[in-house]
């Protein structure tokens, strides 16, 4: 099985390396002036938070700045949070933070955590399976989520633990798929969106579970969610592109070999476009502030695309 995030950290480095060095280094500047004093980042407002420092950490991985003392004090804050009740977003957000760190700074978060630590994380998240075979967001829903199997799918690759009933979730995520091609978020759901389509073929590919025919469904309904700005659309009904959807759009199409097929120097100019002069990117046409999340989604976008 591939190792999915950290290959794509990787791939998204190698990417950025053919980016301008000054435009690295105004969005890596950007990311540490909004460090917080405890070490952590948060959004536009607000204190630290898991989910924003592990996107500020990994957008200072790829670019090659996760490191010194700002480093140590991200790992600080990060163990400061070993001890709470966390969502599943907030472990992933921890636990990738965590090996962040570690392979880039040779700092470890988990030095003083309990021996079967691993362990214990693996059996909270299994307490989200539901009967169809996928997860839920927390203990006390009842639906699964397509966005949050893909979630527990990473956490468990990152804590090298096996995932439990592959087949059931593969079950699960087909349920999923809409008449379109496109993956809808929960059963519910009255149309397929990019973002969950992305989570379904990212956690069909971890499970190697991912046949031509889901994906060239896949494919289908990704190209028709580009529009008259370059990027994506969430889904067929938002008119407004959004940087968010046109990363893991464009990621996922990037995977399936289909890349080529929408238009790749549009999709570029809508990413630059949200650049701002001082780092950071705006997340759609309709933004005013940058922030660090979707600075990483903006940074990722300049790495696929970048001819």
């Amino acid at each position: 099985m591939n190792n999915y995030l950290p290959e794509l950290t990787v791939r998204i480095a190698m990417g950025l390396g053919e980016v301008d060095a000054e435009i690295r280094d105004r969005h890596a500047r950007f990311i540490w002036e909004r460090q917080q004093v405890d070490g952590g980042f948060g959004g536009r407002e607000g204190a630290s938070d898991l989910y924003y420092t592990s996107f500020a950490l990994r957008s200072l991985a790829i670019l090659g700045e996760l490191q010194g003392d700002r480093a140590e004090r991200a790992c600080t804050f990060l163990q400061s949070r070993l001890g709470g009740q966390e969502t599943i977003v907030d472990f992933l957000s921890l636990i990738y933070g965590a090996g962040l760190l570690e392979t880039a700074a040779g700092l470890d978060v988990f030095a003083h955590a309990a021996d079967d630590w691993r362990e214990q994380v693996a059996a909270a998240l299994e307490q989200l399976r539901r009967d169809d075979g996928g997860y839920a967001k927390g203990e006390l829903g009842s639906a699964s989520s397509t966005y949050h199997t893909f979630l527990v799918l990473l956490c468990l690759q990152l804590i090298d633990r096996p995932i439990p009933q592959p087949e059931r979730i593969r079950d699960f995520l087909l349920s999923q798929e809409a008449e379109d091609g496109g993956f809808r978020e929960i059963k519910a759901s009255k149309r397929a969106g990019t973002n969950p389509t992305a989570a379904a073929i990212g956690a069909l590919r971890i499970i190697e579970a991912l046949d031509q025919d889901v994906a060239d469904g896949a494919i289908d309904f990704l190209l028709e969610m580009q529009n008259d700005e370059g990027g994506l659309r969430a889904n067929t009904r938002i008119p407004i592109a959004d940087l968010l959807s046109t990363f893991t759009g464009c990621l996922t199409l990037t995977d399936l070999g289909a890349l080529h097929e929408i238009d790749t120097a549009a999709a570029m100019r809508y990413v630059e476009g949200l650049q701002q002069p001082g780092g950071g990117f705006f997340g759609a046409a309709w933004d005013e502030v940058a922030d660090v999340e979707y600075t990483f989604y903006g940074l990722g976008g300049l790495a696929i695309l970048h001819p």
